[in-house]
């Protein structure tokens, strides 16, 4: 029987830079960052209120094809990879927190059905999405 999500896949180009990224910037903490040979090195990150749930950062390579790690690394270089959606308790507060440290962002706060949403881009490209969650039903989406 399944009882979680354990592990989710953030892919990066660079292992260390992100990993700065994301535990200096965005205050996830360090958790696995180990070589397991042959040039490959499993690092994951994961935020101090989900001891469950690790995020891996990968570069794309190697269980995946040379053309699939390539398509990856191609659409990380152009911004075009989504990421995390990030649950925050004040999005603005914190867009105006991240926007300080220098974080892009490509939309800034902004009501919805379903919350407060703010999109912003990881140092590799990739999108993450925070959000201030809200109750709602599917009749506020008419």
């Amino acid at each position: 029987m399944i009882t979680n999500v354990s592990l989710v896949t953030v892919y990066c180009l660079d292992q260390d830079k992100a990993k700065d990224f994301y535990v200096d910037v965005l205050g996830f903490v360090p958790r696995v960052d180990i070589a397991m040979g042959e040039g490959f090195r499993w690092v994951t990150i994961g935020h101090p209120s989900q001891p469950e749930l690790e995020i891996t950062l990968m570069v794309p390579g190697p269980p995946l094809d040379p053309e699939t790690a390539d398509f990856y690394r191609r659409q990380l270089g152009k911004g075009q990879m989504g990421g995390l959606g990030l649950s925050v308790d004040d999005c603005r507060k914190t867009y105006e927190e991240l926007s300080a440290k220098g974080v892009e962002f490509l939309q800034e706060p902004s009501d919805r059905p379903y919350g407060v949403e703010a999109v912003m881009r990881d140092n590799s490209g990739s999108w993450l999405v925070l959000v201030e969650p809200k109750k709602f039903t599917p009749a506020d989406f008419a």
